[in-house]
């Protein structure tokens, strides 16, 4: 398939580069630029989105919040000027799930589709094509894009309708989060009670509180490997969606909220580019002892 693909960073460049593997041909976007291992036979670059849109038979986005998926899709040079009939959009970035509804429903009057994927599983995910896909659409155009899902992840679920794969990536969110503080909040008492943490966490591995979480951030904890990954402001931005949505449907989601603010105590202290799983390092200050 000819396949369009505008945001190239951390997560967009191995997505984009196993189409490519997967024998795709891509035309390429990015601001600021575009990275050039992925230009070639496959990569073809564009000068805008409106270029991208008019080459390819599907559109795929990658960018970091709302107001970048709406100037991809509709500002200026932007992919819904180079629509024609029966193309589909695919939004794979992390974004309002009601907001998502409304570019739907613009995408669908121009006679296009508009399928919302967002997904997890971080940078290792996206290298390993391993990534958990969470769609919200119709069946026909899930059904035409899911070959392409397939060479990006492994998880490929479609939830529902438009807005409701963005849904879950919020739920999604909101679980890392607290599973996230509930590995920092253990290993952080294990270290200050005089325990050694990797032989905990090793301990912990094997039993009912095992995770991913545990296995991959428990590690990054320990050995102090907070380079991004999943860069905290990410994560800010996604629980600001659920904090709004909760605040929407009358619903106290206190734990996230609890999650956010530890998030703030690191983006205060200049974390805003660390991993989520440096939220532990709001909890050593609070504790005025670092994990080791």
């Amino acid at each position: 398939m000819k396949i369009g693909f505008v945001g190239l960073g951390i997560m967009g460049r191995p997505m984009a580069h196993n189409l490519m593997k997967g024998g795709h041909t891509l035309y390429l976007y990015s601001i600021p630029s575009i990275p050039q291992d992925l230009i070639g036979d496959k990569g073809i670059a564009c000068k805008s989105s409106k270029e991208v849109a008019t080459n390819a038979e599907i559109i795929i986005t990658m960018v970091p919040d709302t107001p970048h998926v709406e100037t991809a899709l509709f500002g200026k040079d932007g992919v819904a000027e180079g629509l024609s009939k029966g193309k589909i959009v695919v939004d794979m970035s992390s974004i309002a799930p009601l907001e998502t509804k409304k570019f739907a429903e613009k995408i669908n009057k121009l006679g296009c589709e508009y399928i919302d994927a967002p997904v997890s599983g971080g940078e290792v995910g996206a290298k390993n094509a391993a990534l958990t896909i969470m769609c919200g659409g119709n069946q026909p155009a899930f059904d035409k894009v899911k070959p392409l899902f397939e060479l990006m992840g492994k998880n490929i679920t479609l939830v529902g309708g438009n807005g409701d794969g963005q849904t879950c990536k919020v739920a999604n969110q909101i679980i890392v989060a607290l599973t996230i503080e509930a590995v920092g909040e253990a290993l952080l008492f294990a270290s200050k009670a005089g325990a050694d943490p990797a032989k905990v966490r090793q301990a912990l591995m094997g039993g009912f509180a095992s995770s991913k979480i545990l296995e991959v951030h428990g590690e990054r904890m320990i050995k102090r490997t907070f380079d991004p990954g999943f860069r905290i402001e990410l994560h800010q931005k996604d629980l600001n969606l659920a904090l709004s949505g909760a605040r929407a449907l009358q619903i106290s989601l206190p734990n996230t909220a609890t999650c956010q603010e530890l998030f703030n105590a690191c983006a205060a202290n200049g974390g805003s580019a660390w991993d989520h799983s440096a939220m532990v390092r709001a909890l050593e200050m609070l504790a005025k002892h670092e994990i080791k």
